[in-house]
């Protein structure tokens, strides 16, 4: 497959940004709290399907004090609609036991420390850090995946690998190109039956190849 030359780079970044500057994650939060904990939930599973779970987890622990004392039962009954549900119950009710014996309830606003917390790996991070902050960091999920791969942006087999190369060739407004990245993948850009005809992007498919990671 081809790579993506210098100047399509150039291209295609400043494309991204005129179109997604303002994008934000469609993932519903009020605060720090909730947004680690959607993010971790969304892993391999929808925004829209998160967003539907949270607010009733959220309005039984409104914080990380309430959540790190929680039954897991209880837990995994709101969050059942979840993929990996049982696991990620565990990992957020350890994140909150981190975050209170560590951080005095207040989420730690680094990447390095986030990682720390239970369920949160180098993606989640990002991507809190990206949202929150506007950190210029890029975050990985299948559709950035699958995008870059089909603009000749990485081959890299896996997500981290794809992480550095696209850092390496953007440098800046990696949080607006990961948001448009993301909206791009999910509503354009799609894994089966790319919307083709209303791709601003087509000068520069490489493939319409389904990449997953």
């Amino acid at each position: 497959m081809k790579k993506a030359t210098k100047k399509e780079i150039l291209e295609i970044h400043q494309l991204f940004i005129d179109k997604y500057s303002d994008a934000v994650t469609e993932l519903e939060y009020k605060n720090a709290y909730e947004l680690v904990i959607a993010v971790s939930l969304s892993a391999q599973c929808t925004d829209k399907r998160v967003n539907i779970l949270t607010p009733k987890l959220f309005e039984k622990y409104p914080n990380t004090h309430e959540l790190a004392n929680a039954n897991i039962a209880d837990v995994k009954a709101l969050i059942n609609t979840c993929s990996f549900f049982n696991n990620k119950a565990k990992n957020i009710i350890a994140m909150a036991k981190r975050v209170e014996e560590v951080y005095n309830g207040e989420i730690p606003m680094d990447a390095k420390e986030l990682i720390t917390l239970g369920g949160v790996g180098q993606k989640t991070a990002n991507v809190v850090m990206i949202e929150y902050t506007g950190a210029n960091l890029m975050a990985v999920d299948t559709h950035v995946f699958r995008v870059s791969h089909r603009l000749g942006l990485s081959d890299d087999k896996t997500a981290t690998a794809t992480e550095a190369t696209l850092v390496k060739k953007f440098k800046n407004n990696l949080h607006a190109l990961h948001q448009g990245m993301v909206l791009f993948g999910r509503y354009i850009c799609t894994a089966k039956n790319p919307k083709c005809e209303e791709c601003f992007l087509t000068e520069f498919c490489k493939t319409t190849k389904t990449f997953k990671v």
